[in-house]
């Protein structure tokens, strides 16, 4: 039976991977990752995008398969709504750090990070709480839930329709969520070397893909809320969702 099993979970960790290059997940992490001059602090942070991504993949998908809960396409669409609202908070609350720090003269825009992760920023909480792992990894822990919860309807009616056994089911979930974090880790890997090294050696250049990676991220969030609100009709009586 593992045997027989083994090509599908094995399936389920390579689309896990595919899954972290969604558009969304990338600008999310990317937005982060600008401020980060660390190797280590950016993977930790793809680590804990994909750890929240899958807690929630677990939770709902396997609701979803154990339970048969079914999701009305109002409520589908408007978790998928939450992305795009987070894209545009998170895009703009990195855009007002960017305009405070050059209002303030500071050499580089975005806040100030040593090696060792510690930052020293222009928020209140980057300067109480910067010295401390929990709150490096909640950010991007909070910003994987939500990512898990637009996602995990897609997810689960995928292991439905190849996976009649709710157990293995869930062993493909918990594979596939495997999959995101090792894929995200990558990602936010090889986002954070130019930002690093344009934050040690050219502070306009690290500014300017700072504020790049912010707008894309409102710009972005923008479009998918259109998309969603206008296009899918989530505020009409008759709403078009195909969950993906």
């Amino acid at each position: 039976m593992i045997a027989s099993a083994f090509p599908l979970l094995l399936l389920g960790f390579s689309l896990g991977i595919r899954h972290a290059t969604d558009a969304d997940h990338v600008i999310a992490v990317a937005t982060i990752v600008s401020r980060v001059r660390s190797l280590g602090v950016a993977l930790l942070i793809g680590a804990m995008w994909g750890l929240g991504h899958t807690v929630t993949l677990m939770l709902i998908g396997g609701g979803i398969l154990l339970f048969g809960l079914v999701v009305p396409p109002h409520v589908g669409l408007a978790m998928e709504l939450t992305v795009a609202l987070m894209l545009i908070g998170l895009g703009a609350y990195h855009l007002l750090r960017i305009y405070r720090a050059v209002r303030r003269g500071e050499p580089q825009a975005q806040a100030a990070e040593h090696d060792d992760g510690h930052r020293h920023g222009v928020g209140w909480a980057d300067r109480v709480f910067g010295g401390s792992r929990v709150y490096v990894s909640l950010r991007p822990l909070l910003i994987g839930v939500v990512h898990g919860v637009a996602g995990s309807a897609a997810v689960a009616l995928l292991v439905l329709t190849t996976v009649h056994d709710p157990r293995w089911g869930l062993g493909y979930i918990a594979l596939f969520g495997a999959g995101t974090i090792a894929g995200m880790m990558l990602i936010t890997g090889m986002l954070a070397v130019p930002f690093a090294y344009t934050s040690a050696r050219f502070g306009g250049m690290h500014r300017a893909l700072g504020a790049a990676a912010a707008l894309l991220s409102v710009g972005f969030g923008l479009f998918l809320a259109y998309d969603i609100g206008i296009g899918s009709g989530l505020f009409t009586a008759n709403p078009q969702w195909t969950p993906g």
